[in-house]
């Protein structure tokens, strides 16, 4: 008897088209061994959870509630094994701020940053001088709790307030030391370092329509062409990473690489699993294909994780 599989897809949040893409592509590869069905996680999703009774959840979402801990937390409560990190570690993964503390605590280099608060009144002058004073320009802004670089812009000094504006939806934000440098990627595999690529994008910087985009043209470089004993500090790094948070199954960790020192800007417990993403091209070049990576994550799959 075929294994039942329920990818859920789709959701609330900004990344809506980036999950079903991941989700048409998770299907496509395994309909033919699992019986496999796709599943929006709307207010029917228990009833479709407990009437079609699935093995396994792969979870195919992005951003908030499917890779906050809500959705695991739903998944957790019905006894269903489900795929990716568990809802403390995906809580804690999304949210940049708390991240960026345990990185700060394991002794893991990540760029400077300081809390922005909509609701607390500020002069231009004041935000300014704050500014120059714990960070100097340019500056990146973005939320605390989105992925797949959703509103986050590289600011100068000239053009700051204009983004700042952009982000006014927001409670509060992030104003973070932009740093320079190369732009690479790494894949975790359960315990395993899979391997990392490196990134030239066309655009500015490695946007959401730099990651999405096939017109965006942006370059893949593998393999990474850095020193041995450098990919192994990067690839360290990002094992290192992925332990402080506990996270589970794949894992994605961004980095930039400047002046010799690798800095960690996030981790991504729900990498994406489009024809552009990166975590299936880095498992590819490690002689795994794209149906390997899947299955090992299906069978990696448990209820409390």
């Amino acid at each position: 008897m075929k294994k039942k599989i329920l990818i859920i897809a789709g959701g609330f949040s900004r990344e809506r088209e980036i999950s079903l893409k991941t989700a048409k592509g998770v299907f496509l590869e395994i309909k033919k061994k699992y019986k496999t069905k796709i599943c929006e996680p709307n207010g029917n999703l228990i009833k479709n959870l407990r009437a079609f009774k699935p093995d396994v959840v792969f979870n195919a979402l992005h951003g908030r509630y499917g890779e906050d801990g809500y959705i695991q937390s739903i998944l957790e409560s019905e006894k269903i094994k489900y795929t990716h990190s568990g809802a403390l570690s995906s809580s804690i993964a999304i949210d940049k701020e708390i991240s960026k503390k345990i990185f700060i605590k394991n002794n893991i280099l990540t760029p400077k940053y300081f809390k922005f608060s909509f609701n607390k009144f500020i002069k231009k002058s004041e935000l300014i001088r704050k500014i120059k004073s714990k960070l100097n320009f340019p500056v990146v802004i973005k939320p605390f709790n989105e992925g797949s670089s959703v509103e986050v812009y590289i600011c100068s000094k000239k053009n700051f307030f204009k983004n700042l504006k952009k982000l006014s939806s927001y409670k509060e934000i992030m104003i973070e030391k932009y740093i320079p440098g190369r732009e690479i990627q790494v894949a975790i595999m359960g315990k395993k370092k899979l391997g990392a690529i490196e990134l030239v994008p066309k655009r500015k910087f490695y946007d959401y329509k730099a990651k999405y985009d096939i017109k965006s043209k942006t370059k893949h470089i593998i393999p990474v062409k850095i020193n041995k004993k450098k990919m192994n500090e990067v690839l360290s790094i990002a094992l290192k990473a992925h332990k402080a948070i506990n996270c589970r199954g794949v894992t994605r960790s961004d980095f930039k690489f400047y002046n010799n020192k690798f800095y960690l800007l996030e981790i991504n417990t729900q990498p994406g699993m489009t024809e552009l993403s990166l975590v299936p091209e880095i498992a590819k070049f490690n002689n795994i294909s794209f149906l390997n990576l899947i299955e090992w994550i299906i069978k990696d799959a448990s209820i409390q994780r």
